[in-house]
């Protein structure tokens, strides 16, 4: 029986692990973990009674084999979860499918409601041209967007970098007004130094075009099959967080022999000729070894190729200048949110939102999730409290990211006075700060080289790179876990190690068609 070894218990090493073993009874599988929780970054945080959603994960796919591993751990919504059915709202189910009252291991349909602050004023995400955005402009500037955008039409610019990119499908207004401060504020990088690759795997085909004709579309109920990510209006939720996916997953790979080794941190990767042998790693102080047939890394790959015992200087060289960009989640309980819903039965009538993005320079929050929107049981009393998560990006030491919790959570409930959305600092109740270290691996610096990287990294006829940090790419959560599923295709003699590296490269979004 041929040992396989998973570094990394996030949402690709788990669907590896969980797809081979379903597969294959061959093999004998160990997951990694460097921390207590699997799930990566869409792992639940919970404190105070509350759920916390590091990220806030989105479950959609088009690719059948994705959504049939959720629907394999979790039933559909059959009947009104808690806010619906207190509030009489309408609401999405799946005939048949469970009652989230009576059973915890459901995925929620919730309808997806996004929405940018900017200039006091709420308005669509992605950006439309609709009455309420004119008016948050004003009506010079709408006037310069759309003659901007009608320019970017006819005269493309050449795309070397992510400024280009969104110019060419919005105009150098909206671009500006949109785009370019937030861009700057997620990757501490101004877009003009950011390789247009992250767009071409976040953005791809959305487009004002795209916006104006999705806008039409629902006007006169026109159903298109292939529509944009950002487009979507209903996702899978777990019932308490993205957290109970990847639990209820671990417990089947248990049940099927698999095994995990939790608070485990690798310190060395053992080399030999063209194969890793085995690896080292720290496990309550002391250190352990574990050898290996076959390995499956969703390491980032700095830290990857950092541990080799055999090392390339011309990699090494690449890998330690790869860029990533660190986050950290504020989870605040309020007793009060003072951005109200127009036209949404929400409990205290507040926005319906899932996702509120913060486009105003003037503050360094960059997100806003409202958990309660998200799923009414992530909230420990959703009818007196409003429990939300604001992000802020970071780097690893920088000034902000060095702050202490109390300093960084006196600082976002500042933010939220200064915006209104709070009245007081007394308006938040409880908190609780998370810092996530390499959320994002980011397009500028050493990225330019990162094709020796993965051309390094397939000489190695015994590993393979999965995931976001794995691969460094920007991938969404359900490529990430096909990257896992190719993984075992490529060890059963499904497909070629190529294939993996394939994932979130096409034209269109994997969201946007059915797997072929």
């Amino acid at each position: 029986m041929k040992k396989v070894v998973i570094m990394g218990g996030g949402p690709a090493g788990l669907t590896a692990a969980y797809t081979l073993l379903k597969e294959s009874k061959d093999y004998e599988v160990i997951i990694i973990e460097k921390d207590k929780l699997v799930g990566g970054i869409s792992k639940t945080i919970t404190y105070s009674g509350n759920h916390m959603d590091l990220g806030g994960h989105r479950f959609f796919t088009k690719s059948e084999t994705i959504n049939n591993i959720w629907k394999s751990l979790m039933r559909l919504q059959g009947k009104k979860a808690y806010d619906d059915k207190v509030l009489k709202r309408d609401a999405k189910l799946e005939r048949g499918g469970a009652d989230p009252e009576k059973q915890d291991d459901v995925l929620l349909i919730r309808k997806r409601i996004s929405r940018i602050y900017f200039n006091n004023y709420l308005i669509d995400y992605p950006v439309s041209l609709n009455k309420n955005t004119l008016k948050a402009m004003g009506f010079g500037t709408s006037v310069k967007a759309f003659s901007s955008y009608l320019k970017s039409c006819i005269f493309k610019r050449k795309e070397n970098s992510l400024e280009d990119f969104y110019i060419n499908r919005f105009g150098s207004v909206l671009y500006e007004l949109f785009f370019k401060d937030y861009t700057t504020k997620v990757w501490g990088r101004s877009p003009k130094k950011i390789s247009a690759d992250w767009g071409k795997q976040r953005v791809k085909g959305l487009s004002i075009r795209k916006v104006l004709k999705n806008a039409f579309d629902r006007k006169f109920n026109i159903k298109e099959k292939n529509k944009e990510t950002s487009l979507i209006e209903y996702f899978y939720y777990p019932k308490y967080g993205p957290g109970e996916m990847w639990n209820l997953m671990l417990k089947e790979i248990e049940k099927m022999g698999g095994k995990i080794i939790k608070n485990a941190d690798i310190n060395k990767i053992n080399i030999t000729g063209n194969n890793i042998k085995s690896i080292n790693y720290i496990l309550n102080g002391k250190e352990e070894y574990l050898d290996g047939d076959i390995f499956i890394s969703s390491l980032p790959i700095k830290d990857l190729v950092s541990m080799f015992s055999k090392k390339d200087k011309n990699i090494i060289k690449i890998t330690d200048n790869l860029p990533y960009r660190d986050f950290i989640t504020v989870g605040l309980v309020l007793n009060k949110f003072n951005l109200k819903s127009n036209n949404v039965k929400t409990f205290g009538n507040i926005a319906p939102d899932t996702w509120i993005y913060i486009q105003d320079k003037n503050y360094k929050m960059g997100r806003i999730q409202i958990f309660n929107n998200w799923s009414p049981y992530l909230v420990k009393d959703i009818k007196k409290t409003v429990s939300i998560g604001l992000e802020y990006f970071a780097s690893n030491g920088d000034e902000f990211w060095n702050m202490s919790d109390k300093e960084i959570t006196n600082f976002a409930v500042s933010e939220l006075q200064s915006m209104g959305i709070i009245d007081s600092k007394d308006d938040a109740l409880k908190s609780h700060v998370e810092r996530v270290l390499k959320a994002y691996p980011a397009y500028f610096d050493s990225y330019k080289d990162i094709d020796k990287v993965i051309n390094y990294l397939n000489k190695f006829n015994n590993l393979y790179c999965i995931g976001r940090n794995g691969q460094h790419r920007y991938n969404n959560m359900d490529h990430s876990m096909l990257t896992g599923v190719y993984a075992i295709d490529a060890i059963l003699g499904k497909k070629d190690k190529e294939s993996i590296w394939s994932v979130n490269t096409e034209n269109e979004y994997l969201e946007e068609k059915d797997e072929k």
